[in-house]
This record gives C-alpha cells, structure tokens and sequence, in this order.
C-alpha cells in the first residue's frame, strides 16, 4: 500500500487478487467517518483474496461502503454488486468506481443510497452475498442491520460482516448476542482486534 496526500484529497493503493485499486478520500468534505479506509475493510478484502471466494457472476450486496473499496474489488472479481451507502457519500463511491473498473465491467456495478431500516424494501432478496466493512459500531443502529439483512437475504444468502471488535461500541453484544437470535453465525477469521464473520439465515423450524 502506499499513499498521496494533496490537501484534503488522500489517494491509497491496495494490491489484492492480482488488482491495483485506487481509493480516493474526500477528506475535507462532510463525510466525517465515512471517509477513510479502515482496517475492517482492507482485512476482509484479503480475507476474499487468501480464500479465493469465487464472485464471478453473483450478485452481490455491500451496505455502508464507505469509499468503495470492497464493492469495487468484488466488481473486479466477477461480481454484480450493489454498493451502498448514504447518500452523502455517493459521490466519492462513484468517483472510486470510475477509478478502478473498466468501462468493459462498469455494468456490473451499481452506487445506490440505503438508509439500514428504512428504504431497505427498495432492494430485492436475491443476492447472493451481502457483504458489511466496519459498520458495526452504533447500538442503536443494531435493529436497523438486522431488519435490513432479513429483508435482502434468503435461505441460500451469505454474509460476511468484519468488524473491529474492541474499538467499536456494542460490537460484541452485536455478533454474539443480537445476530444469533435470527442467523446462524460463525466466527471464521481474526487478525489481531478485527474478526470475520460468516452469517446465513437461520433454517425455517
């Protein structure tokens, strides 16, 4: 990885599955959080990489993507994607979309808003895999993941959240207490504070 900085204006290149992805932050706007790579997103990229999870014509959901990074890689793997976030943040996905897949792929490729809990019933319930980077951070947003992962997922769903378990608030009660109440969840990779879980609907008793 290495890194630019003009201004407000970061760039970051990441190297995985044989792609160079060109992640630009919008630093100096409003995006606060939302901004920034971080450390969930470029574990689970890896995780994808080091697993070889085959994307090539599934179709996929990412929710709260921040810069893009994760969507766009499962792009570059094959995947129909559907990367989301809210609306304040479109911009700087779109820009990294633009960026980082060809014109050749670019219909594989959707930026659309999704506020968790609220206009999630504008989305189908076909995908493949739903996918979620460091998003596990706001206790009170908690209902809000799980109604929208009910709504966008089926039996044949698999989700792969990963999160930064002691820097995030309630991230522990989040996987081991509110999501086993509807999906079955396994615990299948950690790299120091950041875990990865692969989470699929429970089965209809």
């Amino acid at each position: 990885m290495s890194k630019t900085k003009d201004n407000d204006i970061s760039v970051e290149k990441y190297n995985f599955c044989g792609h160079t992805l060109s992640i630009t932050m919008f630093k100096g706007s409003s995006l606060g959080l939302s901004a920034y790579v971080w450390g969930p997103a470029v574990v689970l990229c890896k995780y994808f990489q080091d697993q070889k999870i085959d994307f090539t014509g599934k179709k996929v959901l990412e929710l709260g993507s921040g810069t893009g990074l994760v969507g766009i890689l499962v792009a570059l793997l094959g995947g129909h994607v559907t990367i989301t976030d809210v609306s304040e943040t479109l911009e700087q996905i779109e820009y990294n979309v633009d960026a980082n897949i060809p014109v050749t792929s670019k219909h594989r490729s959707k930026v659309r808003a999704l506020y968790w809990g609220t206009d999630h019933h504008d989305y189908p319930s076909d995908f493949d895999f739903i996918l979620g980077s460091d998003i596990v951070y706001s206790p009170p947003q908690f209902p809000n993941i799980v109604e929208t992962l009910l709504h966008c997922s089926n039996e044949n769903t698999t989700i792969f959240f990963c999160t930064n378990m002691v820097a995030r608030m309630g991230a522990r009660d989040f996987h081991d207490e509110v999501i086993p109440k509807k999906f079955d969840s396994d615990h299948v990779f950690t790299d120091g504070a950041i875990s990865i879980y692969k989470i699929t609907r429970k089965c209809a008793s």
